[in-house]
């Protein structure tokens, strides 16, 4: 065995038993922005054998102060292609996929059942929701990292543990971007490579197991917490988030995003009707149709949704169609 890992295979929780373990494991991570550049970094570095990388975006100026794997030079580049290049000169061991698309309800089961573990690093809730479901149906582990201003957590649900649903069954009322909120790129890094650490532990088989456990973070107060979920019950009612090519002829399409949000609706059909006027003046609906909520994050989909269920509408999905 070359110099590379011989740090870490000093480890007797690590050796040339779980340096192989490293090496024959397949990881998906999907989001390569401050999180993902976290996780991929550390991962690639570790000897991960195969690392599959999820992302839609290319390389803006605004992203460099908190994703480290990108230079001015990459600018306009798709960030999958970006990272791939800067991780292949770190350790050109790794074998290395990119996925230059979005993550959907159509393409998540695949990528469940091609991994050993996957890493949600895209800090979206409807990413989060939609891959704790694929992983949950394939029984794979996912680790879910989220940072917003000066506070993050990261927990390791499904394969075997609770999923993320279990853990929170439903949507905050409101959720802020990293664009509105502002966020420091250390704390980014700290969350980053505290998945990416429950990621090897996950394949290492460290003990205690990491499976069902949440740890959280106050970069404000330096205060860290954490709790074990091991136990918390699967919801029975849930709200499926779709994607654009799983919606059927027969479903009434409500798009909540207005005519100056999204001129073109991709439902020809779709009712335009926001929130606020389901809200202010409620419309009948026919109860016989499937009703499928779409604006860009999935959260006045998820609201939406909540309102129609306390009308007694159950057949309810979310589509959260993005920038």
């Amino acid at each position: 065995m070359s110099d590379r890992y011989s740090r870490q295979t000093r480890l007797p929780e690590v050796g040339v038993e779980g340096q192989a373990r490293l090496g024959a494991a397949a990881v998906t991570v999907v989001g390569a922005g401050g999180l993902g550049c976290a996780v991929l970094e550390y991962l690639t570095a570790a000897g991960v054998g195969r690392l599959t990388i999820v992302d839609h975006d290319r390389v803006e100026e605004s992203n460099l102060h908190r994703q480290p794997l990108y230079r001015m030079g990459d600018l306009g580049r798709m960030k999958v292609e970006a990272a791939r290049a800067t991780l292949a000169a770190l350790n050109p061991e790794v074998h290395i996929d990119t996925l230059a698309e979005r993550l959907t309800p159509a393409n998540a089961p695949g990528l469940a059942a091609a991994a050993d573990v996957l890493v949600d690093a895209a800090d979206s809730f409807a990413v989060t929701y939609v891959l704790s479901d694929a992983c949950q149906g394939q029984a794979k582990p996912l680790v879910s990292a989220s940072v917003l201003g000066l506070a993050g957590y990261v927990g390791v649900f499904c394969g075997g543990a609770p999923s993320y649903r279990a853990v929170f069954p439903e949507l905050p009322p409101q959720a802020g971007s990293c664009a509105e909120a502002g966020v420091l790129g250390s704390a980014v890094g700290v969350m980053g490579t505290l998945a990416a650490h429950l990621t090897l532990a996950l394949i290492l088989r460290l003990e205690p197991p990491v499976l069902g456990r949440l740890m959280s973070v106050d970069f404000r107060t330096l205060h860290v917490g954490g709790f074990s979920f091991a136990g918390a019950a699967e919801p029975v009612d849930t709200l499926a988030f779709i994607a654009p090519t799983q919606v059927a002829a027969s479903d009434l399409v409500i798009d909540l995003r207005g005519p100056a949000e999204a001129p073109l609706a991709p439902f020809p059909s779709a009712l335009r009707l926001g929130v606020e006027a389901l809200e202010s003046a409620p419309q009948p609906l026919p109860a016989e149709r499937r009703i499928v909520l779409c604006c860009r994050s999935g959260m006045r989909a998820w609201r939406a949704a909540q309102l129609l269920r306390a009308r007694g509408h159950r057949n309810l999905a979310l589509l959260a169609l993005g920038e």
